[in-house]
């Protein structure tokens, strides 16, 4: 088995049997994200700590806030025993405020990561790059499923994998059979994928795929 983490997002999978489509990943997964958007950031709305309460998984929770107030939103999560909180770059700019947050995730238990947007420079993280646990570069625009992958942002993982050799780089967004190649090549080393996953037949052999195992 390779070191690639697959995290399926809840984003794609069935609202109104939401435990068994988890079921049928956990154990073939390795984490399991859940997009929390709030109609601002981004214009959609999805899941809030409620929906989590109920749900039953082993698989460590990635939570991605696409929010404009994440430090509000934290002690939620944390509460679930999220296992890992990333916030978007583009809502908190200033140093401090950054830096402030991720010791928050770390003083609740929680790994932290700091989202970019397609087209957010690398540069916009130089102040906490040192400070996380994890990247994410977005492949698409945030906010709804199963929009194409932009190829462009490879790039970023290739010159983020060069500097930081050690860094969990997750990439989310129009991630299937083609694109994880591709990202993988790149030196991404945790994909995310929505539709690909639950909309396959075999979802534990689309994982293998995802991963590079078949």
């Amino acid at each position: 088995m390779s070191n690639i983490l697959i995290a399926p997002s809840i984003l794609s999978a069935d609202l109104a049997h939401l435990q068994e489509d988890v079921d049928s990943v956990s154990k073939d997964a390795d984490w399991l994200q859940v997009d929390v958007m709030d109609g601002h950031f981004v214009p959609n709305l999805s899941f809030g700590a409620p929906v989590l309460k109920n749900l039953k998984t082993k698989l460590p929770l990635d939570i991605h806030l696409m929010v404009e107030n994440p430090e509000e939103r934290i002690e939620e999560f944390l509460e679930l025993h999220a296992s890992n909180i990333t916030f978007h770059a583009e809502v908190i700019e200033d140093a401090t405020s950054r830096k402030a947050l991720i010791a928050a995730i770390h003083d609740g238990g929680a790994t932290a990561g700091i989202a970019l947007k397609p087209g957010t420079v690398l540069s916009a993280i130089d102040d906490c790059i040192n400070d996380v646990d994890l990247v994410l570069i977005m492949s698409v625009e945030p906010g709804f499923g199963g929009q194409e992958f932009i190829k462009d942002v490879l790039k970023k993982v290739r010159a983020l994998r060069e500097k930081f050799p050690a860094l969990m780089i997750q990439m989310d967004g129009g991630i299937n059979e083609e694109t994880a190649k591709l990202c993988i090549e790149a030196g991404a080393n945790n994909l995310v994928a929505g539709s690909a996953i639950f909309k396959a037949k075999n979802r534990a052999d689309m994982i293998k795929k995802l991963r590079g195992d078949s």
